[in-house]
């Protein structure tokens, strides 16, 4: 009987099933790429907004805090966005025929709230609270970057689960002290830099988060990676 199947036939067997892998490999190593670029998370995108506001000049420039716009954000698992009366507190006096703050002075007179673009979204199924992170000591520029120098605002963080999980895996890594949470300028301790709290001066930001960890009653990093913590 003559031969079945040509003498080539194994290596073409070879090279199609090693192709086969490497393809899946290529396509599997392209969408994680994809799914951490900017194309996806939307991280360093400025999106389009009613009025340019800008953190840089009302944060970095004028000082002013988080809390006078986002006033929920210390009892409440949102932020919350500021009413156009907020707004007309400064500008009622100031630019008051600007044509750029021409929607601001529309949506004050009409009552109709700014629709503001969020460029921090989480999907629905991740339950995240402000409130407590403030509270644990997390700083607000840790997830928002450096909202000071950004003229317009766009996400520091793509948010996605491998992000937080390396903070909760971690958190001493990132606490502050609560009276500096607020502070976009605020700088892990040093040698040159400690940081005060309690009469105590801490110059290693390992030794620092470790002491916040255990003044603001951290849960076990077991509990805060459990899959219920964020998904409820």
């Amino acid at each position: 009987m003559g031969q079945l199947f040509h003498p080539n036939t194994n290596t073409l067997y070879r090279l199609t099933f090693f192709g086969g892998v490497v393809i899946a490999l290529a396509l599997f190593w392209f969408f994680e790429m994809m799914q951490r670029s900017s194309y996806y998370s939307d991280r360093g995108v400025v999106h389009p907004q009613p009025v340019p506001f800008s953190h840089e000049h009302h944060v970095g420039g004028l000082g002013l805090d988080c809390r006078y716009c986002h006033t929920s954000v210390e009892e409440s698992s949102f932020a919350g966005m500021p009413p156009t009366k907020t707004c007309m507190n400064c500008h009622a006096q100031m630019w008051t025929n600007s044509e750029m703050l021409q929607p601001v002075r529309e949506s004050y007179r009409s009552g109709v709230p700014l629709r503001w673009t969020r460029t921090n979204d989480l999907p629905d199924y991740v339950f995240f609270n402000h409130s407590i992170h403030i509270h644990k000591g997390v700083g607000c520029n840790d997830c928002h970057g450096p909202v000071d120098r950004m003229p317009m605002m766009y996400a520091h963080a793509t948010l996605q689960m491998e992000w937080c999980l390396n903070c909760h895996r971690a958190p001493e890594k990132f606490l502050r002290p609560r009276a500096e949470v607020f502070n976009t300028r605020y700088q892990k301790p040093t040698g040159l830099a400690p940081v005060n709290i309690d009469g105590k001066a801490f110059t290693d930001q390992l030794v620092l988060g470790d002491y916040l960890k255990s003044k603001y009653h951290l849960r076990s990093v077991q509990d805060i990676t459990s899959c219920s913590t964020c998904h409820r």
